[in-house]
Formats: C-alpha cells, structure tokens, sequence
C-alpha cells in the first residue's frame, strides 16, 4: 500500500490542477468548484491512508516510513527521496484538513474560475511536496513551487491594494529562499549530499563542515540562512510585515491556508532542518532567538489591539500566536518542543476558522470595520455562537487546543528561560483583552439598525457551517483529548530534540 502511496498523495491535487484546465469555458463555473472539492476530498482521503499505512508500519523513533527513493540527477547527487515520520504525518493531516474546508470556501468564486481553482490545486500539491521531500534539492522545489500560485492568488483574486501584498509577499519569500539555497549549496560542496537523514547523521557526528579551517562559523552562517528563511515563513518579529498585508487582502479561502498551512512550514523547516543540521549554532543563537519570540508575542498582541480591521486584527494575532512555537524550539526541552508541535496544530485549525468568520460576515457587510458592528450574536446566532467559539479558543480558553499548547510551551520555556518566559504571559493577557473587546463590540451589546436585516444579513448557510463545525470539532477534540494527537509526533520529535542537545551539549535544570 505504501510503495507509491506518497507519490500518488502530492500527484492527485497536480493532475487536479492540470484537469481544472481542460474544463470548457461555458461550463467553467460550477465544474471548476466540483473538481478542485472532489480532488482536495481525495487527498484528504490520501493523507488519512498515508497516517494508517504509517501507524500499520510502526517505525522506530527518528526513522522515516513508506519510503521512495530514486536517482534523480546523479551528476549532483539528487535523489527522488519521500518519506514520513511523526512530524509530517500529522502536517499531511493539517494541511488537506484545513484545504477541503478552503475549496468549500472557493465556492462563490466567480473571477476567473479555471485559473483560482488551478493555483488552489497546484498551491495544495506543492504544500504535500514540502512535508514529504527528504530530499534538500527537492524540498526546495517544492517549497519554490508554493510560492508561484500563491503570488498569483493574492495578485488576482485579492482586495484592492493585492498586487502590493503579493509583490511584498513574493519578495519576502524569495529572499528568504535565496538564504536557504545558499545554505543547501554550501552543505552539497562540503559533503556531496542533499539527502537530509545524511545531513542529520553527519550533524550528530559532530562532522558538519569539520574538514574545513572554521566549521563552527560555517555552521553559525548556515544556520543564520535557514533560520531566517523560516522564520519569514513563520513569520518571526521582524520578518513579519508581509503577513497582514497578505492576509488582509487575500480572498478569505487564501487567508485559511496561508495561516493555518503556510506558516507552519516556518516551523516545520526549523524542527526538520535548522535545528539538527546545526545543533551548536542554534545553541549559541538562542538568546536572539528568545528575545525575538517574545517580541513577537508581546508586540503582535500589542498591535493587534490597535486594529479597527477584523481581518488585520486576527492577521496580527497570528504573528503573536506563532512567537510561542519559535520560544519552545529554543528552549529544547520535550515539553517546550511538544508544545511548538501542538500549537503550531492548534493555530492551524483555530485561525482558519477566525478567517472564515471574518469572510462570513464580509459577504454580508462589506466591510470589516469592528467600530460599525454590534450585536450580530441576536441577529446571526449560530454565525455568533461559531464565532465566539473561536474566540475564546484563539485566546487560550481552558478546554481548547489554544490552552493546552500555551502551557506547554510555558512549562517547557521556563525550565530554561524562567524570567522571559513570564514576560511573555503579557501577551497572553493583552491576547485575552482585545478578543473580549472583540466579543463585545461585534457580537453582543447593542445590534444597529442596519445590521437587524435578516434578509441582507442570513445566518449562516450549510456551506458555511460545513467549513467552521469541523474547524471548531477538532479544536475542541485536541483541547480535551491532546494525547490523540501528540502520541502521533511525540516519539520522533523527542528524538530529534535529543539529538539537537547532544550535540549542543545542552544540560536541562533539574
């Protein structure tokens, strides 16, 4: 079941995307829709088979499963290598979760259909791509071929000032590639490899650039590349501006996956690669890198609390939320670690779901302004009710996956960094206030006459509630039942974090 099984995974939304082209142009419309939900529904399916032929096969902690591997360029030592372990079953998991609600999302696009439901395809098959590549070179392709069809779905299909946004994404984006590519090139001269488990192993062995005058700047340099190369991705203070641009003028199926898919491939790329390829750099960069996540929680809150835009409101929440993932990688400890992994989940279900109840009530309003809303829970009670779920879930209510990723991170955090650890709870409370002021302004309180309506303002339609209640079924799962999702990545991520402090010669406190 296994031997193609994650070739044929990234292919499904490829050969989808390709399909969504040959629709006639009469019909393009209503096929379009159909094809992009049937194919995405299948890749979902996909990756569920993936998880189960992955648990069938039982590997041991810190080796991959359902392996494919071929000489692709042997002149430079490329290979065609897939391969999953923990980590990326349950990215897999999240990324065609959170995209078959965005295709349901797509469902009232009427611009252009054939090319946005083609770039949604080709941005899901490159997503898959990035989270089974073992190979650098094909990471990297994979990761470069993401950033095409997100340009252009910004670009085309966004709010007015979207083809700033996309250039500011695009530009962003590829510097930070360019970084990484430096990185990749460098590691290839130095040991003839891309393959990563390699890479890995020759970390651990201490041997990463050995045979050269000054390895450990080498390693400090490379990791400085790979660092920022992710952390735009994540996006890390002061690597974040590009996102509430992106976010705010994204349609709101966009916004879904670039939040809760896009940025987790941040944190992926650190826990895959930054981290165990050069173990003693990150060590040694720790201090800028706490000092940087704190930032980001404390001023991302801080900000948006400022915000009088819904949707910008929620954008800069994410960069807060995000800051915990990059505190817990730094503090390498299985609690802190576990806890990014979780949160990076948690956000991944939990901020779609904050996007697709800004859209809802744009489609209606036209606007997004929080100061002209107010009681919309009397009006639109199952939109509200949703609505405030995800709110108290964002702000770490306990009972949800916001709350259980916070205190991990927090427990695991203060083992090694007591003092900025505390500080950072200033963020949660400032997270905890603007969403109550959110609450109240928006949905409770006194209703405007122009929003008492129904018929301009209908509560929410099938379609609608068939994107939020699963969203907000798995937030509540993970927040009363987090062993069913950590047990999936804890033993491979525990590994790699033990590697990382071997050989930074890291010794946790008592």
């Amino acid at each position: 079941m296994g031997s193609n099984l994650l070739t044929l995974t990234f292919l499904l939304p490829l050969v989808g995307s390709a399909l969504v082209l040959l629709v006639p142009r009469e019909s393009a419309g209503r096929a379009c829709r159909w094809v992009n939900l049937l194919v995405t529904a299948a890749t979902f399916a996909a990756t569920l088979a993936v998880w189960s032929a992955w648990s069938a096969a039982k590997p041991a902690s810190g080796e991959y499963a359902l392996v494919e591997k071929g000489t692709w360029i042997p002149a430079f030592a490329i290979h065609y290598h897939l391969g999953v372990d923990g980590v990326s079953v349950v990215l897999l998991l999240l990324t065609s979760f959170v995209s078959l609600g965005a295709s349901l999302a797509s469902w009232n696009v009427e611009k252009s259909p054939k090319g946005y439901h083609s770039m949604f395809l080709l941005l899901l098959g490159g997503m898959i791509g990035v989270f089974m590549a073992l190979d650098l070179f094909l990471f990297y392709l994979f990761w470069e071929i993401m950033l095409l069809p997100m340009y252009f779905l910004i670009g085309i299909w966004g709010g007015t000032r979207r083809q700033y946004a996309a250039i500011k994404f695009f530009l962003y984006t590829l510097a930070g590639s360019v970084l990484m590519l430096a990185g990749i090139v460098l590691i290839w001269i130095h040991h003839g490899t891309f393959q990563i488990p390699e890479i890995v192993a020759i970390a651990q062995s201490g041997g990463l650039f050995a045979s050269t005058g000054s390895p450990a700047l080498l390693r400090l340099l490379c990791f400085v590349g790979f660092f920022v190369a992710f952390a735009i991705k994540v996006p890390l203070f002061p690597f974040h501006t590009w996102l509430p641009d992106a976010h705010v003028e994204a349609p709101t199926p966009i916004s879904m996956i670039l939040a809760g898919v896009l940025l987790k491939m941040g944190g992926y790329g650190l826990i895959r690669m930054a981290y165990p390829f050069f173990p003693d750099a990150a060590e040694a960069a720790k201090g800028w890198v706490v000092g940087l996540s704190l930032a980001a929680i404390v001023y991302g809150a801080f900000v948006a609390m400022a915000q009088t835009d819904f949707k910008k409101m929620v954008a800069y929440s994410s960069v807060s939320h995000m800051g915990f993932v990059t505190l817990g990688l730094a503090s390498l400890t299985s609690e802190g670690v576990n806890g990014a992994m979780y949160m990076m989940l948690a956000h991944g279900t939990i901020s779609p779901m904050l996007f697709m109840v800004v859209g809802v009530i744009y489609e209606r309003a036209h606007h997004r302004d929080l100061d002209r809303f107010g009681g919309l829970l009397w009006v639109m009670p199952k939109y509200g009710g949703l609505a405030a779920f995800g709110i108290f879930a964002s702000l770490g209510l306990p009972g949800l996956s916001g709350f259980i990723a916070e205190m991990s991170v927090f427990l695991g955090a203060f083992q090694r960094f007591p003092v900025w650890t505390l500080l950072a709870t200033v963020g949660m409370v400032v997270t905890a206030a603007y969403y109550l002021i959110t609450l109240q302004k928006v949905y409770l309180g006194e209703t405007p006459r122009v929003y008492q309506d129904r018929a301009h303002y209908p509560d929410t339609s099938l379609r609608e509630l068939l994107v939020l209640v699963p969203l907000a079924a798995i937030t509540l799962y993970m927040g009363l039942l987090p062993d069913g999702i950590m047990s999936i990545y804890r033993a491979d991520l525990d590994g790699i974090v033990a590697g990382v402090r071997d050989v930074a010669k890291v010794t946790l406190p008592r």
